[in-house]
């Protein structure tokens, strides 16, 4: 068990989230990609989030495949990678970011860029940097015993994922195992804005509250108040990704502001939705 009297990057998050529980409000966190259109836009978005009442924000690693967003993402990771941006761009987001913002921020990335770097090196730029978790969707749990220890060892979150399809003995140990907080995928599929959450949702998420201590989030198709307060009645929070990154597909020029603007209103929103549940 992490020791809540010193400040790790565990430990940032965990309050953060702790906070919002004691409250009795809903989570809000807010997933952005690095880098798209710039990561200088990326660190003011970051800010208009936490503005807007974001628990903490998911940071996407823009990588050319990955194999659980739909096509708004994807195609926000194209515009950055085709911006230039780098891991060690990141980082140095994620440095600036954990300097000036209060907001514990949590890397999702593809297992491929934490191997090719190194994985202890990896958790432990990532620690430095002020980035207090990891979600790493593309790992399955069978074969993450080395990156949970380097995580343990730095006090870095590792957050697991449990899809519907995930059969039940799987998704209690995936709970059990999974820290910082638990990522429920509403849906099968990638990501992406749904009209409507699946029945089965709520079932699932107390059956998941059973299985584990920490917070649970839910996230894949979340973009509307009224699902915050539906998601809210049974998890701790919801993951709001394409329906936010939407607003980055045009932000040239004067179009900036507007897309800022859009980003803290939205957030607002769901963060106001959150707390009248």
């Amino acid at each position: 068990m992490v020791d809540t009297a010193v400040d790790t990057p565990i430990t940032k998050l965990t309050a953060a989230l702790a906070a919002r529980r004691q409250a009795g409000e809903v989570v809000v966190a807010p997933f952005l990609t690095a880098g798209d259109p710039d990561l200088d836009f990326t660190f003011q978005a970051l800010k208009v989030a936490q503005q807007a009442g974001a628990t903490l924000c998911e940071l996407g690693v823009p990588y050319s495949d990955p194999i659980a967003d739909g096509p708004v993402i994807q195609a926000s990771y194209t515009r950055a990678l085709n911006a230039g941006g780098t891991l060690e761009g990141v980082f140095g987001l994620a440095a600036r970011a954990s300097e000036q913002l209060t907001m514990p921020l949590v890397a999702m990335t593809s297992y491929s860029i934490i191997f090719r770097r190194g994985i202890d090196r990896f958790v432990g730029e990532a620690a430095a940097v002020g980035l207090t978790g990891l979600i790493v969707p593309d790992l399955p749990i069978e074969e993450s015993s080395l990156l949970a220890k380097a995580c343990r060892q730095a006090d870095v979150a590792l957050v697991r994922l449990v899809t519907p399809t995930t059969p039940p003995e799987r998704a209690a140990r995936i709970a059990a195992e999974s820290t910082g907080f638990l990522y429920c995928v509403s849906v099968a599929g990638v990501t992406g804005e749904r009209v409507s959450l699946p029945q089965q949702l709520k079932d699932r998420v107390r059956w998941l509250k059973e299985q584990t201590d920490v917070p649970i989030l839910v996230g894949f198709g979340i973009s509307r108040p009224e699902q915050v307060r539906e998601v809210g009645d049974v998890a701790d929070g919801v993951i709001v990704g394409s329906a936010l990154v939407r607003h980055l597909e045009a932000t040239s020029g004067d179009q900036r502001q507007t897309a800022l603007a859009s980003i803290a209103q939205h957030v607002g929103e769901l963060v106001a939705a959150g707390r009248a549940g």
